[in-house]
């Protein structure tokens, strides 16, 4: 279970930074960076953050309803960023990646002194020092609160790309290449928002 261990390491302002949408076919990337401004964590923050692909959708969106509360009383400040499909396709997933990262650092109200990122790989460029931790979303309060806050962020505006794009089955698979979301493809081609760089993708329009 994660608690404030990295965090306890540093001094200052200190961010959890991590991503959600890497693997999907369609649709941005999406990052979260969350900081703690006190340690007095909310009950039901305490007890059930943890990596956001171990949580089930329902609690996932009960964190982040509690993360937007705890914001609002100035106990954390939170920020998204995101890197669109056509930036995927222009950078590549790693590159977009780290530039939806650096965005959701940017968007932080408090300059953060050092951001802890989730995983092994530094991006460059940051508005602080970076630190990387491997399996950070389940180590890090910080890191595995903004994992809710990316993949709750992303999933909320795939919802949304389901109306635009009906046939995909966005509002339940996410932009990942499950059946219907195959079978969509086949039947309406692809959308404005694919990856044209997946594979998958890549085939259908050769």
């Amino acid at each position: 279970m994660p608690d404030f261990k990295f965090e306890n390491m540093y001094q200052g302002y200190i961010a959890g930074i991590d991503e959600a949408g890497r693997g999907p076919w369609v649709g941005p990337v999406m990052a979260g960076a969350v900081m703690f401004l006190n340690r007095n964590i909310h009950p039901f923050l305490f007890n059930n953050l943890n990596d956001s692909k171990k949580i089930s959708a329902k609690k996932r969106e009960d964190i982040y309803e509690i993360i937007k509360e705890e914001s609002q009383k100035g106990n954390l400040c939170f920020a998204i960023g995101e890197a669109s499909a056509k930036e995927i396709d222009e950078l590549n997933i790693l590159q977009a990646t780290f530039l939806a990262m650096k965005r959701a650092a940017d968007n932080l109200a408090i300059k953060p002194n050092i951001a802890l990122i989730d995983g092994n790989r530094m991006p460059k460029n940051f508005i602080c020092p970076t630190k990387c931790i491997i399996k950070g979303d389940s180590l890090s309060f910080s890191i595995s609160a903004a994992s809710i806050v990316a993949k709750v962020n992303r999933d909320h505006l795939m919802q949304k790309l389901a109306l635009i794009y009906p046939g995909y089955g966005f509002e339940k698979n996410a932009g990942y290449g499950t059946k219907e979301h195959i079978e969509g493809l086949q039947k309406y081609g692809i959308t404005p928002e694919h990856r044209k760089t997946y594979k998958p993708i890549k085939n259908l329009v050769a």
